[in-house]
Parts: C-alpha cells; sequence; structure tokens
C-alpha cells in the first residue's frame, strides 16, 4: 500500500510569507524554511516582526485570498489522487490553508495551528507534533503504508530520506549540492513519472 506525502508551500503553492512580505513590503518576512532549517526559531522570529509592524492573522489572509495554486498543480494532484493516496503534510497552519485547499478540491492536509488573540493577533503557534513532516510519515509506515515523498526545502529532507522513494521538487541550488543522492525535479510531469515508477 502506497502513500504519497507532498509538501505544500513551494509544490503545490507559492511561498505564503514570500507573497505576504513582498504584499506587506517587509522583505524580512521572505525568510522561508529553504533559509532556515530551524522552524521554530523561523516562527518565533516571523511573530516578532508581525508584531513590530502591528500585523495580524487578518492582513496575512487577505494576502492568501488572493494567492492561486501554482498552474498544472490541481490537474496533478488530481491525476496523482486517482491512482493513490495523497496527504499533504506542512509546517504551515490551518488558518493559512483553508482557502488554498479549497483552490486545490480538498485534498487530505496535516498540518500546525496559530493561537491567536481576539484582536487578530498571533502570539504563538502549536505544533502537530515533533519534527512533524518525518514523524507523520513514520506513523504511516508503522501501520503498513510504503511512503514516497517530494518537497522543496530543509524541513522535507527527513520525510523524503525516510520513504520508500523521495524526491526534491523545485528545491534551491544549495539542498540539490548538499543532497546529490536525491532526485530533484523541475516539473509536475517529471514528478508524476518518477512517483508512478515508485509505486
Amino acid at each position: 500500500m502506497n502513500i504519497v506525502c507532498l509538501d505544500l508551500e513551494g509544490v503545490l503553492v507559492p511561498e505564503i510569507w514570500i507573497a505576504f512580505a513582498e504584499a506587506s513590503g517587509i522583505p524580512e518576512l521572505k525568510r522561508t524554511t529553504r533559509d532556515e532549517p530551524d522552524y521554530d526559531k523561523l516562527m518565533k522570529w516571523r511573530i516578532g516582526i508581525l508584531k513590530e509592524h502591528g500585523l495580524g492573522l487578518k492582513e496575512i489572509q487577505e494576502t492568501i485570498a488572493k494567492i492561486d495554486p501554482m498552474p498544472g498543480a490541481r490537474e496533478f494532484l488530481d491525476e496523482l489522487r486517482s491512482l493513490t493516496q495523497v496527504i499533504i503534510i506542512s509546517d504551515t497552519f490551518t488558518q493559512f490553508a483553508t482557502p488554498l485547499m479549497k483552490k486545490l478540491g480538498w485534498p487530505t492536509i496535516f498540518c500546525n495551528s496559530l493561537e491567536v488573540a481576539e484582536d487578530g493577533e498571533i502570539t504563538g503557534f502549536r505544533m502537530r507534533c515533533e519534527q512533524s513532516k518525518l514523524t507523520t510519515v513514520k506513523a504511516l509506515q508503522s501501520i503498513g503504508y510504503e511512503t514516497i515523498a517530494s518537497g522543496d526545502s530543509h524541513n522535507d529532507l527527513g520525510m523524503i530520506q525516510a520513504s520508500k522513494a523521495g524526491f526534491l521538487f523545485r528545491s534551491t541550488e544549495q539542498i540539490k549540492a548538499d543532497h546529490p543522492e536525491l532526485p530533484a525535479y523541475e516539473t509536475y510531469e517529471e514528478l508524476l513519472a518518477a512517483i508512478k515508477a515508485a509505486m
């Protein structure tokens, strides 16, 4: 029994924080898990910047409403889901992901949640579990699934390396250079063919 585990941002939709950095004119917020492997550190830093600028959930959700899946992402996901089970495993938050899941045809997503004050200020975040992507893949394997995983960032490497087959997708030159053992693809056609071959 195969199950495909995909990252969300950078793989199916553009990076939410980069879009918000551009919309808000705060270039520091362009920093993502491609740049910072420590997600906890990255999120605390982001929350500090939001507080400094008086920005909250509402402003980020306004940006997310304008984000569309990457060209071909919905079709890729539909075809993949016709072949096998697919779960999106993301370090994003339900408050960010829900409108994007609607645009992707409501696939299953495992992600985290934000702590938000009454006035909309983001005060913290709750991770579903430690090393959520790797932990989830191992849990799926423990109940009889063989996982195939793909992602683009540092925080995807654990689930990619722990899977029966794993692929980098539209990753950075640095991550590709650091992990020459991982096949790296740039198009959905290539990724779909690789997943099919691994099944």
